[in-house]
């Protein structure tokens, strides 16, 4: 295969795929929207599932420079019930599935191993259209075209690729996150710090869809995740520019929570971010369209589950191998791959394997009533 493969989207997916592709021969060509790669930042961290994401690393032949940026202890665990009270606790010793490291980090990581040139920054696709013969053009905001041989939408949620496959969109899950930083935790939040621990943290209460969530991240930052089940105008009231009345506002949801788990809110060194969770329909399928697939997000954006990037990646390694594997048949090597990939995304995983996963084989009843789970399988 000698036509470049053309990529919309230079997040994880579209790298991994770009640079699997490259392990392989087969040349690409990444858009992104972003004027450079360091034009805005790339998010928090990220844990590297052992059944998912990580195998995309070892198709891109890059574990050892994954070994290079992971953060050591990162695999501590907490869960606390909305007063303090500590549901679960578990140290890192080295040995878990799921090492974390920063978004950033792991994009940096898929960008050094390209050729120079690979990704052509500030192209923004605004658009794409049909042109016969498997061939599609792509325009981009300041006018220009690209005609692709073999189209990919790696770009997100609100692909301007997806149109080309299916008329879905994503809605409104009635979920958002509201994101925080704590910088300089162990000197200005000791206790926040304290409460979130080496790792992850998970502060949940009686009320379903409320949960106060962080992550002890690189530079002793905490960067928190508030869930709060609210209607999109409810967050459109509030006034994200006033910092101290955004955050008293929505820490005040969280009225009888432990002051060490509301200090993620109060305590914010930045403005609150809202993320609204927008979800595409469960188990969405196409037909196959010649010269054009999707992956990651643009494919299947689902309610944040800790699995997205890592699917994103796995997606992207399994569409280059396919590629790879049948050079003088394209379209049944796409084919292929929306079949495996449709039915990787509708098979649920294993309520025992995610559990053990995320908190091992001891686990205390309470946390498994907390997940509505009555009892273990045998």
């Amino acid at each position: 295969m000698n036509t470049p493969v053309t990529i919309i989207g230079a997040g994880l997916g579209g790298l991994t795929l770009a640079r699997v592709l490259h392990v392989h021969g087969i040349p690409s060509e990444v858009y992104e929207a972003e004027a450079s790669p360091t034009s805005r930042l790339q998010g928090g961290m990220l844990d590297i599932h052992d059944y998912n994401g990580q195998l995309a690393i070892e198709a891109a032949g890059l574990m050892d420079e994954f070994r290079g940026i992971v953060l050591e202890g990162r695999q501590a665990l907490r869960v606390l019930e909305s007063d303090g009270t500590v549901l679960f606790q578990r140290g890192d010793d080295g040995t878990g599935g799921r090492p974390e490291a920063q978004r950033g980090d792991l994009r940096r990581m898929l960008l050094d191993s390209l050729p120079a040139g690979t990704v052509r920054w500030g192209r923004k696709a605004v658009g794409a259209r049909t042109l016969g013969d498997g061939r599609h053009e792509v325009t981009f905001d300041d006018g220009t075209t690209v005609v692709a041989g073999l189209l990919v939408g790696a770009d997100g949620a609100w692909s301007r690729i997806r149109p080309l496959l299916t008329d879905a969109a994503p809605e409104y899950s009635g979920m958002s996150f509201v994101e925080t930083y704590l910088y300089d935790s162990e000197t200005r939040h000791v206790a926040a710090a304290k409460t979130v621990g080496g790792g992850s943290m998970f502060g949940t209460g009686p009320t379903a869809g409320m949960g106060i969530n962080a992550h002890r991240e690189s530079g002793d930052t905490l960067h928190a995740y508030v869930e709060l089940t609210k209607p999109l105008e409810w967050f459109d009231a509030i006034d994200l520019t006033d910092a101290e009345a955004a955050k008293a506002r929505i820490a005040a949801e969280f009225d009888g929570w432990s002051p060490d788990l509301t200090a993620l809110i109060t305590e914010s060194d930045v403005a609150p971010i809202h993320r609204p969770a927008f979800a595409l329909p469960s188990g969405l399928r196409w037909e196959r369209v010649p010269g054009v697939t999707l992956l990651g997000d643009a494919a299947h954006l689902a309610l944040a589950n800790g699995e997205g990037a890592n699917l994103a990646m796995l997606d992207g390694a399994e569409l280059a191998k396919a590629l790879a594997a049948r050079p003088g048949d394209v379209e049944t090597a796409i084919a292929e791959y929306e079949q495996a990939m449709f039915v990787r995304c509708e098979t649920p995983m294993e309520e025992d394997f995610l559990l053990e996963s995320l908190f091992g084989d001891d686990i205390p009843e309470r946390l498994l009533n907390l997940f509505g789970i009555e009892e273990r399988k045998a």
